[in-house]
C-alpha cells in the first residue's frame, strides 16, 4: 500500500504556499497526495480516543469555482499523483467525516483562526488537537514555500525522541538528503544520550547515516537554535499533557516552535510508525 498525506487545500496565495511544501514534501519522498477542498466551514475527524471537530475560517472557501483547477495545475507541474477527496459519510448534512488513515497530514499553524491574525510561535488549538490524536505525524510548514536541503532531528533522549529519530532516518533515506541530530544538553553528557539510541538499536544508524551532531551542553536553546540550518525539515516528539485548555507539546518543543522558521514534521504521543 502506498504512503499518503492528506492536505486540506486553501484557494489563497498562503494556501498556494502550503500547499506547494505538500507537494515538495511528498515528491521528496515518494508519497501520494490526498487533496481535499471543503465545501464547508466544518468537517469532523474520529481518531481512535478523540472526535476533532475542524471549524476552518471563511478563507478556505474562497473561489471555490476555481479552486480545484488552481490545485490541478500544482500538481501536474510537479508530476505528482494526487486524488482528490470526496467524503463518503456525514455526521450532517454539513458536518462530512474526513477518513484518519493517512501516513502524514500537512497542517498549517492554524486552521481556525484568520492567517492574518497568526505569527510564529502560535499553533492553533485544533491543530494541537490533531497532533495529540493522529497516528500519523503533522507537517507544520513555514509560512514560505522552501526546499529543504537536509533533514534535522531534535533529540532530547525520551522515546518519543527516538520515534522521531527513526522517522528521521526513513525520510532522509527516501530523499537522500543528509540527516543531523540536534540535542540541547541538560545536565547529561554526549554518552548518555548515545546509550538511549544505543539501546534502541539505532548505534549502527547513529554512526552510519547522521552528518552531525549539534550538542550543546552550554547557552540558552533560542541562542543555540541560530545553529540549525535554515533549509532543514525539523523532525521533532510531541508529548501531549491533558487537553483542558490546549494541549502542550512539552516545554522544549513549545520553544522550538516558537523560535524556529523551518518546516517541522510533528511526532505526536500517538505516532505508530507506518512509513
Amino acid at each position: 500500500m502506498e504512503n499518503r498525506l492528506l492536505h486540506i487545500f486553501r484557494n489563497t496565495p498562503l494556501g498556494r504556499e502550503t500547499f506547494l511544501q505538500s507537494i515538495y514534501f511528498c515528491s521528496q519522498i515518494g508519497l501520494s497526495l490526498t487533496v481535499y477542498i471543503p465545501l464547508s466551514t466544518k468537517f469532523l475527524m474520529y481518531f481512535e480516543n478523540d472526535v476533532v471537530q475542524v471549524d476552518l475560517d471563511n478563507s478556505y472557501l474562497t473561489g471555490p469555482e476555481t479552486a480545484e483547477a488552481h490545485a490541478r495545475q500544482l500538481i501536474e507541474a510537479a508530476g505528482l499523483r494526487a486524488k482528490f477527496l470526496t467524503p463518503k459519510y456525514f455526521t450532517a448534512s454539513t458536518l462530512p467525516d474526513i477518513p484518519t488513515d493517512f501516513d502524514f497530514m500537512c497542517c498549517p499553524r492554524t486552521i481556525s483562526d484568520l492567517s492574518s491574525k497568526v505569527g510564529l510561535g502560535y499553533i492553533g488549538p485544533r491543530v494541537r488537537r490533531i497532533v495529540g490524536a493522529a497516528r500519523y505525524p503533522v507537517l507544520i510548514p513555514s509560512v514560505a514555500y522552501k526546499p529543504w536541503q537536509s533533514v534535522i532531528v531534535f533529540f532530547g533522549g525520551s522515546s518519543n525522541a527516538v520515534k522521531a529519530f527513526r522517522l528521521g532516518l526513513a525520510i532522509s533515506r527516501r530523499s537522500g538528503l543528509p540527516l543531523d541530530l540536534y540535542t540541547q544538553a541538560e545536565g547529561r553528557s554526549r554518552a548518555d544520550y548515545r546509550e538511549g539510541i544505543e539501546a534502541a538499536g539505532l548505534g549502527q544508524a547513529l554512526e552510519e547515516s547522521v552528518r552531525h551532531w549539534y550538542f550543546f551542553e552550554s547557552g540558552g536553546l533560542e541562542e543555540n537554535l541560530y545553529n540549525v540550518p535554515h533549509d532543514a525539515l525539523g523532525v521533532v516528539g510531541a508529548f501531549g499533557h491533558g487537553l483542558i485548555r490546549d494541549l502542550l507539546f512539552g516545554s522544549k518543543m513549545e520553544e522550538i516552535q516558537s523560535i524556529l522558521p523551518n518546516s517541522l514534521l510533528i511526532v505526536g504521543p500517538k505516532y505508530s510508525a507506518r512509513f
